[in-house]
């Protein structure tokens, strides 16, 4: 019978303290479990996408919520019949997930939370909304919400840049941001009410709680996720996709049939074995 592994992500703006000897409770009791995947711990908060038996993951939960402040940690959860993981990482960071912004504390403030089944909703509905996508766009081109704007990132640090690009009628407009998971959201949704949005939301718990609580609706493609699945559907179940050999681009079966895919030589976006400049993927949900 094969193993299933039980796939958790989560995250959550707490002041942290102690975070050595955090990190080394949480290192050990995942590789006495066989847990992996990669927990940041940071004095801002805690970031976390770990893959395991069931038991094993929940023996984690139990130690975090230990822990003041992560009580109510509630993970969003997939399957796989595969670790997607390779190795088991715990490090300690200034910020849980890079932006760079000084005076943005998504502990203290957030843009206000729009629900997945209220954003179907109001889509269903045709409710005059602009849809902005956080994520990066190596992330972005294996799908994302149908007429989203993409602000063509390629770090998460690019993004105050790519609002100022935006255009100043959106100000007054209902905007519904989204990322992955929603970690970004929590801080680019004070930026831009900082900016002078009067009408922003964030998408609570991005498109990985999106799909387990709608499906697909409104949305094209795939989900681009942190981890060896490449990509899921909006069942949560891993897709065809994988990344280039070369240039580490995300590929969709599509992708794969085009003539200038060559295993382990080259990709549409790096012909001839040229790495492009995409950064590697950020461990952001």
């Amino acid at each position: 019978m094969t193993e299933e592994f039980l796939n958790i992500s989560l995250y959550k703006f707490n002041p942290m303290q102690d975070l050595p000897s955090l990190r080394e409770r949480v290192l050990a009791l995942s590789l006495e479990r066989g847990l992996k995947g990669t927990v940041l711990l940071s004095p801002e908060g805690i970031n976390i996408f770990v893959a395991g038996p069931r038991r094993a993951v929940e023996e984690l939960l139990t130690l975090l919520r230990s822990i003041p402040g992560l009580e109510d940690l509630k993970p969003k959860e997939s399957f796989s019949d595969r670790q997607p993981f390779k190795r088991m990482l715990v490090k300690i960071k200034k910020e849980i997930i890079a932006f760079g912004v000084e005076g943005i504390e998504p502990a203290r403030h957030t843009a206000p939370k729009l629900s997945a089944k209220t954003l179907k909703q109001w889509l269903d509905e045709g409710k005059p909304i602009t849809l902005l996508d956080t994520r990066n766009e190596y992330e972005i081109r294996t799908g994302t919400f149908k007429g989203a704007i993409n602000p063509k990132i390629n770090h998460f640090r690019d993004f105050p840049k790519a609002v100022a690009q935006l255009p100043e009628t959106l100000k007054e407009q209902p905007v519904v941001m989204f990322c992955t998971g929603g970690i970004r959201c929590e801080k680019a949704g004070p930026f831009m009410e900082r900016e002078g949005y009067k009408n922003i939301f964030q998408l609570d718990g991005g498109i990985l709680k999106y799909f387990e609580e709608c499906g697909g609706a409104h949305y094209e493609g795939e989900c681009f996720v942190f981890d060896r699945r490449v990509g899921v559907n909006p069942q949560l179940q891993e897709t065809d996709s994988i990344l280039c050999y070369c240039c580490q681009m995300p590929l969709t079966l599509e992708d794969q049939r085009n003539p200038d895919y060559v295993f382990e030589k080259s990709c549409p976006f790096c012909i001839n074995g040229k790495p492009t400049k995409k950064q590697t993927p950020e461990t952001a949900y």
